[in-house]
């Protein structure tokens, strides 16, 4: 068999293999060492180039990134910030027809600034929106689709994990992706909140819920404690790395500890909290290690194979359009995202296509909001919606099922794919803070 051959057999059996249950990087690390075997007949090389692969990876100086906001984000969600900071979004929302999904989606997007996690944003919403939602006698399906969409700024909004993910697949800055996400998600925020209002205004049996006539308000004093801590991480965070005071490392390293005291102060941070923080940022270091590193030896796989210049040979000699390949791009993703997790799609796919945006001359950080947005949407999609699986789990309400959960995400989800084709035709969206 040629290179091209083996390559794409390859690509065919890692999407098999993670379909069928295998983990992530050892369906990718697996494939890519006995491809290049087969290619070159020495199986020595493929050694070396493991080797070459685990020591680039974890010898990277942004990698510094990923254990600290990790932390970070775990810190946060333990002294409860997310919840202050919903409290305070229902209040002034309350009145409103869809208020408490637009205070959700708010506080979301506030909470995800601090976490990075749409795993921990779904954990964390689902235990205080879709209770409160369901007592006020909204629709169950819009409860818990309204969580399901916001669960997702939380790998946009900087920091993201999938944000850094890309960032070494692509050998782009941290701190470059984390501003590009800044305007997207904002973006994608306030578009849930109008088609909510949207909803509520011309399907209002979908929304469902009644106006709360007497709210009881904060204090100024109660709504500062609820969201100066927040705000204040945000700003150290993000704009150290705007301003350029800080890298995106030093900038995690301060959040961190920021966080840190911040929930010491409330007193919401026991030793043993503390040491099973510890304990979930090094598993989850050690599981995206893991990926970054078999993603490595993966795309140096598809560089012997020649599988990127091949499709960049077949698209030109077609003469496609630029939108051409995008579409292709999107369908690929929305494809592999009823199948596959947003990390899974990120490490088969970008390797693919980078080279092709290279020879176009586009903005590889573009790019990378485009394949995190695209990606993104096959948490709200069957059958592998990760973000509806933690939502029907994390909930308790048999009322509510898991096809209640992937129905209430559906608008969502379109609402996503709107605006990713609004950030393809205006790439400034991506590019203003950078």
């Amino acid at each position: 068999m040629t290179p091209i051959e083996i390559g794409l057999i390859s690509v065919i059996a890692i999407v098999f293999l993670i379909y069928s249950g295998v983990y992530i990087p050892i369906a990718l690390g697996m494939v890519s060492v006995v491809s290049i075997w087969l290619m070159r007949g020495d199986f020595t090389l493929s050694l070396n180039l493991l080797k070459i692969a685990v020591g680039d990876s974890a010898m990277e100086y942004s990698f510094a990134t990923i254990p600290l906001f990790t932390f970070m984000g775990l810190i946060v969600a333990k002294a409860g910030l997310g919840r202050d900071i919903y409290e305070v979004m229902t209040m002034r929302f309350r009145k409103v027809k869809g208020g408490i999904g637009m205070a959700t989606i708010g506080a979301n997007a506030i909470f995800a600034a601090v976490t990075g996690s749409s795993i921990a944003s779904a954990s964390v919403f689902t235990k205080v929106s879709v209770p409160q939602m369901m007592a006020q006698d909204y629709n169950k399906r819009f409860a818990v689709g309204v969580v399901a969409g916001s669960s997702v700024l939380g790998m946009i909004i900087p920091p993201s994990a999938m944000l850094i993910i890309y960032s070494f697949v692509s050998e782009q800055s941290v701190g470059d992706m984390f501003l590009a996400g800044v305007i997207p998600g904002i973006l994608l925020a306030i578009a849930y909140v109008g088609a909510i209002w949207f909803m509520g205004r011309y399907t209002p049996g979908f929304v469902g819920g009644r106006v709360v006539a007497d709210t009881e308000w904060m204090s100024g004093r109660e709504v500062a404690s609820k969201t100066l801590p927040t705000l204040g991480l945000i700003t150290i965070v993000l704009g150290g790395i705007y301003t350029g005071w800080m890298t995106a490392v030093e900038a995690g390293a301060t959040g961190a500890l920021v966080a840190l005291i911040i929930a010491l102060i409330r007193r919401s941070m026991s030793l043993r909290g503390f040491w099973d923080a510890l304990l979930e940022t090094g598993h989850i270091t050690a599981a995206i290690l893991f990926l970054i590193t078999a993603a490595s030896i993966y795309s140096r796989m598809l560089g012997l194979a020649g599988l990127p210049n091949q499709l960049q040979d077949l698209l030109a000699g077609n003469s496609a359009s630029f939108w051409t390949i995008m579409l292709l791009y999107v369908l690929m993703m929305l494809f592999l995202g009823t199948l596959l997790d947003t990390a899974s799609i990120i490490l088969i796919v970008v390797p693919l296509f980078l080279p092709l945006m290279e020879a176009m001359n586009m903005s590889l950080i573009w790019f990378g909001i485009i394949t995190v947005v695209g990606a993104e949407i096959g948490l709200l999609t069957p059958p592998l919606g990760i973000s509806c699986f933690v939502i029907k789990s994390t909930i308790n309400n048999d009322r509510i099922s898991l096809k209640d959960v992937f129905m209430g995400a559906l608008p969502f989800a379109f609402v996503m794919l709107i605006v990713l084709f609004i950030l393809i035709q205006y790439p400034i969206l991506s590019l203003a803070l950078v």
